[in-house]
């Protein structure tokens, strides 16, 4: 066998290829297993182009809660037992409305509670907060 030697110092002009077929390879395999992952379908019930029914906002009822403990329906003032009595007209309703609690930054915490503890014995449930600001 006979072997040549170099002779020339000139740099040898050629692309090791070998690691770029490596990483295609290995994003071969990658895309090979994601693509499954990217077709899965799944059931989705859209509402037809004629069943849609137009909604419309529940009313909104605001309670205020002041730093002494006083409470106001809609800006009217009202004690606990009015309270009672306007929850429960109000829950009986067709369509309750929304009930928007806006306490004081002074407002004891039973007081808050207490309303709100009313409101959802009555059988609101569709309670929001507010800054009494």
């Amino acid at each position: 066998m006979a072997f040549s030697a170099r002779v020339s110092d000139a740099p040898l002009a050629q692309i090791n290829v070998t690691p770029l077929v490596d990483v295609l390879l290995v994003l071969l395999v990658i895309v090979m297993i994601t693509s499954p992952m990217l077709t899965h379908e799944f059931k989705l019930d859209l509402p037809g182009p004629g069943k849609t029914e137009r909604q419309t906002e529940p009313e909104t009822v605001h309670l205020s809660i002041g730093a002494d403990g006083s409470m106001r329906w809609n800006d009217v003032p009202v004690d606990a037992a009015a309270l009672e009595v306007q929850l429960a007209i109000a829950a009986h309703r067709s369509e309750p409305p929304e009930l928007v609690v806006a306490p004081d930054d002074g407002a004891t915490y039973q007081a808050v509670a207490g309303a709100i503890a009313a409101a959802k014995r009555q059988g609101l449930d569709r309670i929001d907060f507010m800054d009494a600001r």
